[in-house]
C-alpha cells in the first residue's frame, strides 16, 4: 500500500510543509540572515494504533529552522546631564570628540547633532 504525501489528509500535509518552504524562502530572501546557514523543514508524522492494529492514528506536524539575523553592532557614549543622570547616546562618528560628514552631506558631532555656523 502506498501513500501519496500530496493527498494525505486531504492535502494538508503538502500544504504544511508548503507554508514551512515559503518560511524557509522569505528567510533566505532576508538580507539580514546569513545565505550560508542551513535552513531545514521538518514533517513529523506521528502514528498510534488501536488494540486491534487495524485502524491508526496518524498525526502530521511540520516545522521549520530557520537561520537567525546577522548580529548588528554599535557604540554608545556613556555621559552625565547637568543634573548628573547618566545618558547615553549612540556614536555616530565612529571616534568620540570628531566630526563627521553625515549621509546628507552636513557636519554633524560625535553623537550625529547636525552642527551649525553661522557667519556674521
Amino acid at each position: 500500500m502506498a501513500i501519496d504525501l500530496n493527498s494525505f489528509a486531504n492535502g494538508a500535509v503538502a500544504e504544511r510543509f508548503d507554508e514551512e518552504f515559503e518560511r524557509v524562502l522569505e528567510n533566505m530572501s532576508d538580507l539580514n540572515t546569513d545565505p550560508k546557514k542551513p535552513r531545514t523543514i521538518t514533517l513529523t508524522l506521528t502514528i498510534t494504533g488501536d488494540k486491534k492494529r487495524e485502524v491508526w492514528d496518524c498525526q502530521v506536524q511540520a516545522k521549520s529552522k530557520l537561520a537567525p539575523t546577522i548580529e548588528v553592532g554599535s557604540k554608545i557614549l556613556m555621559e552625565r546631564d547637568e543634573n548628573g543622570q547618566i545618558v547615553g547616546q549612540e556614536l555616530a562618528s565612529g571616534v568620540k570628540g570628531q566630526y563627521y560628514i553625515d549621509l546628507e552631506g552636513d557636519v554633524a558631532n560625535d553623537v550625529g547633532e547636525k552642527v551649525i555656523h553661522l557667519q556674521q
